[in-house]
Parts: structure tokens; C-alpha cells; sequence
């Protein structure tokens, strides 16, 4: 990855900033599945506890061209300042950003109850559990290709280093191994 783009997101009184920013990265999504890419991440350039109203896309600048062809944002384009393709700087901070799951999920207690491999005890018990370890990473709301259901998608932040390191993308844009570019070095 040597090459980024910036997408500015602007809320307005009929779009608040994180339903635009959710908006915008379910199409991302969806154009990251399309073009089966997974040579292309995501970060926020902005996340202090929450996301930010900035992403960052990060790609060679190949792919991020393909990605622009395809004019992926559609409407939402008018709620957002892209910039061009940009060369990464060499002074920066890189960090890893990946998908952080609960491994106790109501949708696991439900098919848990469905095989009958709980008794009521143990659904109370399980609760209180999944309650205990409910996650508080920030999140995005995201619509499902698949079945257009409503899924939170939290994230997780690596510890930041200066240098890079490769890996591959999920259609999500998140990696465990590759580092993406944080911006300028403070």
C-alpha cells in the first residue's frame, strides 16, 4: 500500500454524521466485494472514541483507481469531500484495524436453545456473561448484502508502530496483520 484517498464525511440537519458514515462504508463494502479486492483497507484518521467523520482508504494506486471507476458512492457522493489519490507520506504512524467479535451473542444463545444444549439455569448464567463482556470498541451499523439486515460491525485498533506490514484485506477493508496508514507523525 502506498497510496490513500480521504473521504470527508459531511452531515447535514437530515444526516447525522455516523448513519452517513455507516451509509458510506456498507457501499464501500459492497464495491470492495464487487471488484473481489482484497488489496484495499480501511482506516479512521479521526478516532479518538469514536470513528470520526473521516475514512481512509488504502491501496496501491492501481486498485484505488479501479475503485474509483466505479463510482461506488453513488448518491452519498454529495455528502462527502473525496480527495485524489495520494501518495503515502514517509513520516507517518501505521496501526492494524480489524473486526472484534463477542464470542457469547444472543444469536448463539437462540441456537443454543434450539438443539436444547442449555438448561434454564445455564441461559441465566450465559446472560450474565455475555452481559459482562459486552464490547464497547467503536462500531458501524452496516446493512447486509446478503439478507439487508441491520449487523454491528465493531472495530479494534492496534498499537501504533512506524512501520508498515503486509497482509490481506477482508471485503471490509479490516486486517489482524496488515498495518495501515494513520497519518502524519505527531
Amino acid at each position: 500500500m502506498n497510496h490513500y484517498i480521504d473521504i470527508l464525511i459531511k452531515p447535514d440537519a437530515e444526516m447525522r454524521k455516523n448513519v452517513l458514515l455507516n451509509k458510506v462504508y456498507t457501499k464501500l463494502q459492497k464495491a470492495l466485494f464487487t471488484l473481489n479486492s482484497t488489496g484495499i483497507g480501511v482506516s479512521f484518521p479521526q478516532y479518538k472514541v469514536m470513528l470520526g467523520n473521516r475514512l481512509r482508504i488504502h491501496g496501491i494506486e492501481e486498485k484505488l483507481t479501479e475503485l474509483q471507476a466505479t463510482d461506488w458512492l453513488g448518491g452519498s457522493a454529495g455528502y462527502c469531500d473525496v480527495s485524489p489519490i495520494q501518495a503515502i507520506p514517509n513520516e507517518v504512524v501505521y496501526r492494524t484495524i480489524s473486526r472484534k467479535q463477542s464470542n457469547m451473542t444472543e444469536a448463539k444463545l437462540r441456537r443454543l436453545i434450539k438443539r436444547d444444549s442449555i438448561s434454564l439455569d445455564e441461559i441465566k448464567g450465559y446472560k450474565a456473561k455475555m452481559f459482562q463482556k459486552w464490547l464497547d470498541n467503536p462500531y458501524l451499523e452496516l446493512d447486509s448484502l446478503s439478507n439487508g439486515h441491520k449487523h454491528r460491525r465493531y472495530i479494534a485498533f492496534g498499537e501504533p508502530v512506524k512501520s508498515n506490514s503486509e497482509g490481506k484485506f477482508d471485503f471490509f477493508g479490516l486486517s489482524k496483520t496488515a498495518a495501515e496508514n494513520q497519518g502524519n507523525v505527531a
